[in-house]
């Protein structure tokens, strides 16, 4: 009888351990032939796996055994869901606050489209019977019988001028005091100067335009002519210092050893812009290029004016929804960026101002629509004269809403037409602002909390 060498050398296979519980160990197997190794890998295998098969039966026997609750009670009986008792029952009280709100919801669309078509239909007949470009004509003559002639550039043009200029001024001052309340501020101070803030908010309009007009007004014109005698060249040179600024910044940026940013470059290039158009004003160099020059060297009731009463009008609303918006932040995000060594401006940099971003430039939009549409405090600054001029210290200017206040007591029906068409391109522009603040917010979900 011949013995495969191989089976002799190989020998028996050495018996496996059982798993953690100590199971048997498995037969032996003694292969002959050519099949010796693959017979005890196969064997190995087979070794294994009875020890987890038997571990996972007990653990199951076990889990079965188990008591249900803490006091050793029955095990609980299966629960089988169908698809009746999966879907949940709806009471009366939801379904009817759920139309409710639907109703609310229709009514205001609703109510947006009847204003709009109330516009379109009072505006067509004025439109008609214009013999000018109502988009392009300066002019605003619609109560002349046979040749009505009237334009919407010069109110459009003072309207946009006079809500940007109180945004300038009202944005940084109203996120610097929602900042200063909720992260440097005693928790008392910070209170009261929230409700100090809140209350600008409650004076009417008319008590805004006589103070503009009796008080501020005059005590400016000292600080107008000092604007149109040394800042002759703003903004355009500070706006060339921070555009090369930024070109400088954007070069040195691929070196490695740049130990300059480019928000720092672009700072001190509006600083430079500054000085020189300081220089320019003590030289007196040619002050016929910037905002606050003034061709007829006269200052009063101008644009500037009525900006820095609207800013003041809506400050209050610019802060408030700032304010609300840092308190949001979490304070985990705070509390990281002072573990990694950062001082509180550069956590209000790096964790505040990042989060709350979509809120302030919501509330900077919503403040904007106020600006553009605020009538009787404009209309007492702003002296009726349709020019358009970018010398913002020039007594001129005047805007949609002011006008139809001013005009539409001496109007006739031509007249009063056009006051509505005016009133119609107001309602556009308001309504693109507050689209363009819902499309901004829109494209942040960490604001809304979809991120969380």
């Amino acid at each position: 009888m011949t013995t495969d060498p191989a089976a002799e050398t190989a020998g028996p296979a050495p018996s496996e351990p059982g798993g953690t519980g100590g199971g048997e160990s498995p037969p032996e197997t003694t292969a002959t032939s050519g099949d010796g190794v693959d017979a005890k890998v196969d064997a190995k295998v087979d070794a294994k796996k009875e020890p987890a098969a038997e571990t996972a039966g007990l653990v199951a026997a076990a889990a079965a055994a188990e008591p249900a609750g803490a006091g050793g009670g029955e095990p609980l009986p299966e629960t089988t869901v169908t698809s009746s008792s999966a879907n949940a029952k709806v009471s009366f009280a939801d379904t009817a606050f759920k139309n409710i709100t639907r109703l609310c919801g229709f009514l205001l669309l609703a109510l947006i489209a009847a204003i709009a078509l109330f516009l379109v239909l009072k505006a067509t007949d004025a439109l008609g019977e214009n013999k000018a470009n109502f988009f392009t004509t300066k002019t605003w003559f619609p109560n002349e019988s046979g040749n009505p002639r009237f334009g919407i550039a010069a109110l459009l043009f003072g309207t946009v001028v006079t809500a940007a200029v109180a945004m300038i001024i009202a944005v940084p001052v109203a996120v610097g005091i929602a900042l200063f309340i909720t992260n440097y501020a005693p928790r008392r101070v910070g209170d009261a100067l929230g409700y100090i803030v809140d209350l600008l908010a409650a004076v009417p309009s008319v008590v805004y335009g006589l103070w503009g007009l009796i008080v501020l007004a005059p005590h400016l014109t000292g600080t107008q002519l000092w604007l149109s005698q040394y800042l002759p060249w703003f903004p355009w040179t500070p706006l060339a210092g921070a555009v090369l600024g930024l070109a400088i910044g954007l070069i040195l940026r691929a070196s490695p050893s740049a130990s300059l940013s480019p928000g720092t470059l672009i700072t001190l290039g509006l600083v430079v812009g500054v000085v020189v158009s300081l220089i320019a004003g003590v030289f007196d160099a040619p002050d016929d290029i910037g905002i606050f020059s003034t061709s007829s060297g006269q200052v009063g009731r101008s644009i500037f004016v009525a900006g820095l009463v609207l800013a003041i009008m809506v400050l209050p609303i610019v802060a408030a929804i700032s304010r609300e918006v840092f308190k949001q932040v979490p304070i985990t995000h705070k509390e990281a960026a002072f573990a990694l060594g950062a001082t509180r401006w550069e956590m209000i940099r790096t964790a505040v101002l990042p989060y709350g971003q979509p809120g302030v430039i919501s509330a900077s939009m919503l403040g904007l629509g106020r600006a553009m549409g605020e009538t009787i405090a404009v209309a007492m600054v702003l002296p009726a004269s349709f020019t358009t001029s970018l010398h913002i210290l020039e007594p001129a200017g005047t805007t949609i809403a002011a006008n139809i206040a001013n005009g539409f007591g001496d109007s006739n029906d031509i007249g009063r037409g056009a006051l509505i068409a005016s009133g119609l391109v107001l309602f556009i522009v308001t309504m693109l602002v507050n689209m363009a603040a819902r499309a901004i917010i829109a494209r942040r979900a960490e604001f809304s909390g979809a991120a969380a």
